[in-house]
């Protein structure tokens, strides 16, 4: 039995779709909404259409911008030379929160996970080889503590090895299993510095 509209209970399905979002949650949001000013809803709706309308992979690394290269990426103040590879926007973000890492990013959009049927063509491994013919120097492997996030860091080290760029993987610090993006500023901080070279 329905206890609401049709429009409520569609709403409610539709947000309780988002990642973390539950039943509860998706309740509370949309009553939330419902009874939100009109023009604070429309801008909240027309915000979530430019942003799918617009926002597009960053050409050199694969992150999420509105334009063709992002800022970092853009950055002549940033070592074009070093280049992070992470899993995900999110743990681009948390390494930026440090604020100490000056190099460039390269995001795979996801790990290397037979189980669930990914492999090296369905991550972005062949851009970042393609990133490795110009001069680059250092290759950081900041993958997350998993076994997807250690099998895939262990794949992209035999892949660069023999170009002669160092490679280095992230210390732990980082528990295993931990995401990236949930672990604080000076955890991340401490990885980083404390990388090893593979």
């Amino acid at each position: 039995m329905d206890y609401y509209s049709s429009q409520i209970t569609k709403l409610i399905e539709e947000l309780s779709k988002l990642p973390g979002v539950g039943a509860k949650s998706a309740q509370r949001l949309a009553f939330h909404i419902v009874n939100m000013p009109k023009e604070q809803a429309k801008r909240l709706a027309d915000t979530i259409m430019d942003a799918k309308n617009n926002v597009r992979y960053c050409k050199e690394c694969f992150t999420l911008t509105d334009s063709e290269c992002c800022p970092i990426c853009r950055s002549q103040g940033r070592d074009h030379k070093t280049i992070m590879v992470v899993e995900n926007t999110r743990d681009l973000a948390a390494y930026e929160k440090t604020g100490k890492f000056e190099g460039v990013y390269h995001v795979l959009h996801g790990a290397i996970s037979p189980m669930q049927g990914i492999g090296p063509n369905d991550i972005k491994l062949k851009e970042l080889m393609q990133r490795l013919q110009a001069e680059v120097k250092e290759v950081i492997i900041a993958t997350n503590s998993s076994l997807e996030g250690e099998t895939t860091a262990m794949y992209i080290s035999k892949l660069i090895k023999p170009t002669g760029i160092k490679v280095s993987r992230i210390a732990s610090g980082v528990p295993v299993g931990g995401d990236l993006e949930y672990i604080d500023e000076v955890t991340l901080l401490r990885a980083l510095e404390g990388r090893v070279e593979l």
